[in-house]
Protein backbone atom coordinates (compact mmCIF):
# COMPACT_ATOMS: atom_id res chain seq x y z
CA UNK A 1 0.00 0.00 0.00
CA UNK A 2 0.98 3.58 -0.51
CA UNK A 3 0.87 6.49 2.19
CA UNK A 4 1.59 9.82 2.01
CA UNK A 5 4.56 10.46 3.48
CA UNK A 6 5.25 12.40 6.52
CA UNK A 7 8.34 14.24 7.66
CA UNK A 8 8.72 16.31 10.54
CA UNK A 9 11.33 17.41 12.87
CA UNK A 10 9.29 16.62 16.04
CA UNK A 11 7.58 12.77 16.41
CA UNK A 12 4.65 15.00 18.21
CA UNK A 13 3.70 16.06 14.88
CA UNK A 14 3.39 12.92 13.38
CA UNK A 15 -0.39 12.20 13.72
CA UNK A 16 -1.65 9.06 15.71
CA UNK A 17 -1.89 5.42 14.49
CA UNK A 18 -5.50 4.92 13.24
CA UNK A 19 -5.32 1.72 14.68
CA UNK A 20 -5.37 2.16 18.44
CA UNK A 21 -7.36 4.48 19.99
CA UNK A 22 -6.28 7.77 21.10
CA UNK A 23 -6.45 9.77 24.41
CA UNK A 24 -5.05 13.16 25.61
CA UNK A 25 -2.53 12.85 29.00
CA UNK A 26 -1.93 16.84 29.92
CA UNK A 27 -0.76 18.06 26.37
CA UNK A 28 0.29 15.11 24.60
CA UNK A 29 -1.48 12.60 22.31
CA UNK A 30 -1.44 8.99 23.31
CA UNK A 31 -1.89 6.43 20.76
CA UNK A 32 -2.70 2.96 22.11
CA UNK A 33 -1.33 -0.24 19.94
CA UNK A 34 -3.18 -3.65 20.50
CA UNK A 35 -2.02 -6.48 19.76
CA UNK A 36 -3.28 -10.28 19.72
CA UNK A 37 -1.67 -13.34 20.35
CA UNK A 38 -2.69 -17.01 19.92
CA UNK A 39 -1.74 -20.64 20.06
CA UNK A 40 -1.38 -21.88 16.66
CA UNK A 41 -1.75 -25.85 17.59
CA UNK A 42 1.82 -27.14 16.60
CA UNK A 43 3.62 -26.71 19.08
CA UNK A 44 4.95 -23.44 20.78
CA UNK A 45 4.11 -21.66 17.62
CA UNK A 46 1.74 -18.62 18.33
CA UNK A 47 0.41 -16.18 16.17
CA UNK A 48 0.60 -12.73 16.47
CA UNK A 49 -1.84 -10.16 14.89
CA UNK A 50 -1.64 -6.02 15.12
CA UNK A 51 -3.90 -4.07 12.73
CA UNK A 52 -3.65 -5.84 8.66
CA UNK A 53 -0.39 -7.85 9.88
CA UNK A 54 0.84 -11.16 11.17
CA UNK A 55 3.53 -12.48 12.54
CA UNK A 56 4.33 -16.53 13.86
CA UNK A 57 6.92 -16.95 16.88
CA UNK A 58 8.29 -20.17 18.03
CA UNK A 59 11.06 -21.71 19.53
CA UNK A 60 14.15 -23.16 17.92
CA UNK A 61 13.29 -27.16 18.05
CA UNK A 62 16.01 -27.70 20.53
CA UNK A 63 13.98 -25.26 22.96
CA UNK A 64 10.87 -27.89 22.41
CA UNK A 65 9.18 -25.30 19.65
CA UNK A 66 8.88 -26.11 15.34
CA UNK A 67 10.68 -23.60 14.49
CA UNK A 68 8.44 -21.79 12.47
CA UNK A 69 9.48 -18.39 13.25
CA UNK A 70 11.35 -16.19 15.45
CA UNK A 71 11.07 -16.65 19.17
CA UNK A 72 9.68 -13.66 21.02
CA UNK A 73 13.17 -12.61 22.05
CA UNK A 74 14.33 -12.16 18.78
CA UNK A 75 11.18 -10.41 18.45
CA UNK A 76 12.19 -7.79 20.49
CA UNK A 77 15.49 -7.35 19.70
CA UNK A 78 14.23 -7.03 15.93
CA UNK A 79 11.64 -4.81 17.34
CA UNK A 80 14.24 -2.66 18.64
CA UNK A 81 16.41 -2.43 15.75
CA UNK A 82 13.66 -2.03 13.53
CA UNK A 83 12.80 1.55 15.72
CA UNK A 84 16.02 2.64 15.47
CA UNK A 85 16.10 2.32 11.88
CA UNK A 86 12.74 3.95 11.61
CA UNK A 87 13.55 7.18 13.76
CA UNK A 88 16.70 6.99 11.81
CA UNK A 89 14.95 7.21 8.58
CA UNK A 90 12.31 10.01 10.16
CA UNK A 91 14.94 12.34 11.47
CA UNK A 92 17.29 12.06 8.58
CA UNK A 93 14.22 13.12 6.20
CA UNK A 94 12.84 16.06 8.42
CA UNK A 95 16.75 17.37 8.84
CA UNK A 96 17.73 17.31 5.31
CA UNK A 97 20.33 14.57 5.77
CA UNK A 98 21.60 13.05 2.98
CA UNK A 99 21.02 9.28 4.07
CA UNK A 100 21.49 6.94 1.48
CA UNK A 101 21.09 3.56 3.65
CA UNK A 102 20.72 2.72 7.39
CA UNK A 103 21.20 -0.81 8.56
CA UNK A 104 21.12 -1.88 12.65
CA UNK A 105 22.50 -5.22 13.69
CA UNK A 106 21.34 -5.55 17.37
CA UNK A 107 22.27 -8.78 19.70
CA UNK A 108 20.72 -9.47 23.42
CA UNK A 109 22.21 -12.20 26.13
CA UNK A 110 19.58 -14.31 27.24
CA UNK A 111 20.16 -17.02 30.37
CA UNK A 112 17.46 -19.15 29.93
CA UNK A 113 18.19 -20.44 33.49
CA UNK A 114 16.16 -17.24 34.59
CA UNK A 115 13.09 -18.25 32.77
CA UNK A 116 12.88 -21.98 33.62
CA UNK A 117 13.15 -20.71 37.34
CA UNK A 118 16.62 -23.02 37.63
CA UNK A 119 18.30 -19.85 38.94
CA UNK A 120 16.28 -17.00 41.13
CA UNK A 121 19.37 -14.67 41.10
CA UNK A 122 19.17 -14.63 37.06
CA UNK A 123 16.81 -12.30 35.08
CA UNK A 124 14.13 -13.60 32.97
CA UNK A 125 15.17 -11.48 30.32
CA UNK A 126 17.87 -9.67 28.50
CA UNK A 127 20.65 -9.45 30.27
CA UNK A 128 21.97 -6.75 27.85
CA UNK A 129 21.31 -4.94 24.00
CA UNK A 130 24.01 -4.29 22.13
CA UNK A 131 23.67 -2.74 18.71
CA UNK A 132 25.82 -1.78 15.71
CA UNK A 133 24.70 1.37 13.77
CA UNK A 134 25.79 1.05 9.80
CA UNK A 135 24.96 4.87 8.27
CA UNK A 136 25.69 5.27 4.76
CA UNK A 137 26.06 9.06 4.35
CA UNK A 138 27.77 11.72 3.21
CA UNK A 139 28.74 13.62 5.48
CA UNK A 140 29.95 12.11 8.52
CA UNK A 141 29.16 14.75 11.41
CA UNK A 142 25.44 15.10 10.60
CA UNK A 143 25.34 11.28 10.90
CA UNK A 144 26.74 11.23 14.08
CA UNK A 145 24.41 13.47 15.40
CA UNK A 146 20.97 11.62 13.54
CA UNK A 147 22.42 8.23 15.18
CA UNK A 148 22.45 9.79 18.78
CA UNK A 149 18.90 11.47 18.07
CA UNK A 150 17.49 8.51 16.61
CA UNK A 151 19.05 6.18 20.10
CA UNK A 152 17.74 9.03 22.30
CA UNK A 153 14.01 9.19 20.73
CA UNK A 154 13.56 5.22 19.77
CA UNK A 155 10.16 4.36 21.68
CA UNK A 156 10.93 0.74 21.63
CA UNK A 157 14.56 1.50 22.71
CA UNK A 158 13.19 3.45 25.82
CA UNK A 159 11.36 0.86 26.83
CA UNK A 160 13.84 -1.40 27.00
CA UNK A 161 15.81 1.08 29.27
CA UNK A 162 13.40 2.18 31.24
CA UNK A 163 10.27 0.51 33.82
CA UNK A 164 7.45 0.11 32.13
CA UNK A 165 4.26 -1.12 33.51
CA UNK A 166 3.18 -4.12 32.98
CA UNK A 167 -0.35 -4.95 33.67
CA UNK A 168 -2.70 -7.33 33.55
CA UNK A 169 -6.39 -6.17 33.15
CA UNK A 170 -8.04 -9.63 33.79
CA UNK A 171 -8.01 -13.39 33.46
CA UNK A 172 -10.62 -14.79 31.15
CA UNK A 173 -11.21 -18.75 32.10
CA UNK A 174 -13.01 -20.33 28.86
Amino acid sequence: TSCPRILSASLQSIPPRDAGRSKRKGTSMLSTSKVAVESTGSGLAVKASCRDFEITFDEPCEMGGTNEGMNPVEGVLCSFAACQTIATLIFAGAQGVPLESVRIEAEGDLDPDGFMGINPDVRNGLQEVRFTVHLKCADEEAAKKLADLAEKQCPVSDCLANPVPVVRTSLVIE
